[in-house]
């Protein structure tokens, strides 16, 4: 029994696959920067990475993190109005890392030290469509329902020009 995370920057999808059939879709946001493996680039990095770490267990929905650190603050529309910022870290952090050297891994493209995730968003009208600063983003609860499944180690292929 193996899970995998394929995802589909052209269809902004987010497929969880078991033992190679499709067990969920769901919908998500890639950067609006676009593509692109560069430190400080804030564009999504593609090809073949594991889930490095699972940050959030039986924390609340709409926790929210700072630093992978839960602050103690539940996001809200009125914490968002007292707070503004556009890519807040909610619910659970799917911390990914590369496992392609020279493409996704060391040096000046290294995707663990760029800190890309999975993670919930404040934004969730925007899934379907670019709109963070280099992580997937995913509804709160879509979120949650991915965590419960993998593990650390989970293969996760973030694609390109595939429309899933």
């Amino acid at each position: 029994m193996k899970y995998q995370i394929i995802i589909s920057i052209k269809s902004q999808n987010l497929l969880l696959l078991f033992n190679n059939k499709v067990k969920f879709t769901y919908k998500i946001s890639s950067a609006k920067a676009g593509i692109g493996q560069l430190k400080g680039s804030y564009k999504t990095p593609l090809g073949h990475h594991v889930i490095r770490a699972k940050i959030g267990d039986n924390n609340p929905v709409y926790s929210v993190y700072e630093g992978r650190r839960i602050t103690g603050d539940i996001w809200s529309k009125r914490l968002n109005d007292q707070l503004p910022k556009d890519d807040w870290i909610l619910t659970r952090i799917l911390w990914l890392s590369g496992k392609e050297i020279g493409f996704n891994r060391l040096g000046k493209f290294d995707s663990m030290q760029r800190f890309i995730y999975i993670h919930g968003t404040n934004e969730e009208e925007l899934l379907g469509s670019p709109a963070s600063h280099g992580c997937i983003r995913m509804s709160n609860h879509d979120v949650l329902s991915l965590y419960q499944y993998v593990e650390v180690g989970v293969d996760v292929f973030i694609l390109s020009l595939i429309h899933i």
